[in-house]
């Protein structure tokens, strides 16, 4: 029996917490499951009672070998995912610039550039692994490029912000933990180096003009933190919506006959696959959700996956449907820790689903077995191997 079983697919127990009266306890997170979607936006929306500080605790404890490697870089300190506040207002300010439609907009020419350069280097034929070839690139090359990072340091960045990740949330041996420590330590070197250079018009500069120049920690902690979430979230979107595509075939074959369909593709592929599955949040003070008494100090994990598969809110919820009437859906989260950087996200997966559905109508999935990563910070295909 596969350990990690309920990182790989929650949505069966995400069913049966919404079918729960109150709250659902889940051993897998060791924390009450925030399931439906009106309690999902009540939890976002008081971020003074569910606090974001412990957003991001790691699923996995690093060994003393890796305790060691990491002592060798920078201390990690507040981010954006993990502050409320005027804290978290100050970190975001930045991000927010940089992320801003006028940018984004710049940016359009430079994604589509890439987008047509991947699908060029594609073989004529398959089978191709698209998480590899395609969903894992494109999001790299065009976050490293907003960030400002030269296009040779953008790839070894992303590795090994990569192995990072894993670090934290994926299980390890020890030999690889302390390999995976090393490669985040160079990582916050790298972009340390960056960091000390003159701002530009990019997000590290924004990064550097809009917090405290002479704390490198924080710097470099938040600078390493929206690189991972600057593409993971992107990769993870354009893995599994392509999967749910055709997994669908009615769907692909119709979003190729009418591609004035892509906006809606794109809104029902997160809704129906959050990309980022939820966050913790810390309960600050005592508060009755869903009729449920929660105390100060109790941990719940906020689906965005659940909510978007609630029926009290969707029909026919759990079926895949790029014709459904736009429902909001919370794959992007809400209020306050709302993601800045979806915009960014629908662009390159408008522009790939238009490439796509142009070049490679007959696209299909190669037979096997899909399986998906352990995490709930980035839900996705380990591979995703296609052919035409």
């Amino acid at each position: 029996m596969d350990p990690y079983a309920f990182y790989r697919d929650p949505y069966l127990v995400y069913t049966i917490a919404r079918r729960t009266p109150g709250l659902a306890f889940v051993r897998d997170l060791d924390a009450w499951l925030v399931a439906r979607h009106a309690d999902v936006r009540e939890v976002l929306g008081r971020p003074d009672v569910f606090s974001s500080a412990g957003a991001l605790r790691p699923d996995q404890v690093p060994g003393q070998e890796a305790i060691a490697e990491l002592a060798k870089g920078f201390q990690q300190t507040r981010t954006v995912l993990t502050t409320d506040g005027e804290a978290h207002q100050r970190y975001r300010r930045p991000i927010t610039r940089g992320l801003s439609p006028g940018r984004v907009g710049a940016a359009v020419p430079y994604i589509a550039e890439r987008v047509d350069a991947l699908m060029d280097a594609l073989p004529g034929e398959g089978p191709v692994d698209w998480m590899a070839a395609y969903a894992r690139p494109l999001p790299a090359e065009v976050f490293g490029h907003l960030l400002g990072l030269d296009p040779a340091d953008v790839h070894p960045a992303v590795e090994a912000g990569r192995r990072a990740e894993e670090l934290l949330f994926r299980p390890l041996s020890p030999a690889e933990q302390a390999d995976a420590a090393r490669a985040a330590v160079g990582l916050q070197h790298l972009l340390h180096g960056y960091a000390l250079r003159e701002p530009g018009e990019d997000l590290i500069g924004e990064m550097v003009r809009g917090l405290t120049p002479n704390d490198p920690h924080e710097l470099v902690s938040n600078l390493q933190n929206l690189l991972l979430a600057g593409h993971l979230t992107t990769s993870a979107l354009l893995g599994t919506l392509l999967l749910n595509l055709l997994r669908h075939r009615e769907q692909w074959e119709l979003l190729c006959e009418r591609p004035s369909l892509i906006p809606a593709a794109i809104e029902e592929g997160a809704r129906f696959d959050a990309p980022v599955q939820g966050f913790r949040r810390t309960v600050t003070a005592p508060y009755t959700l869903a009729g449920h008494e929660l105390r100060e100090g109790d941990q719940v994990f906020v689906s965005y996956g659940s909510a978007g598969r609630d029926e009290a809110v969707f029909e026919r919820a759990d079926a895949f449907d790029i014709t459904r009437d736009p429902v909001r859906h919370l794959s992007f989260g809400h209020g306050a820790h709302g993601c800045p950087g979806s915009q960014l996200a629908r662009e390159q997966v408008r522009l790939t689903l238009e490439r796509l559905t142009a070049r490679r109508p007959g696209l299909r999935l190669v037979s096997g077995r899909i399986t998906m990563e352990p995490s709930l910070i980035h839900r996705s295909p380990e591979t995703l191997h296609l052919t035409w």
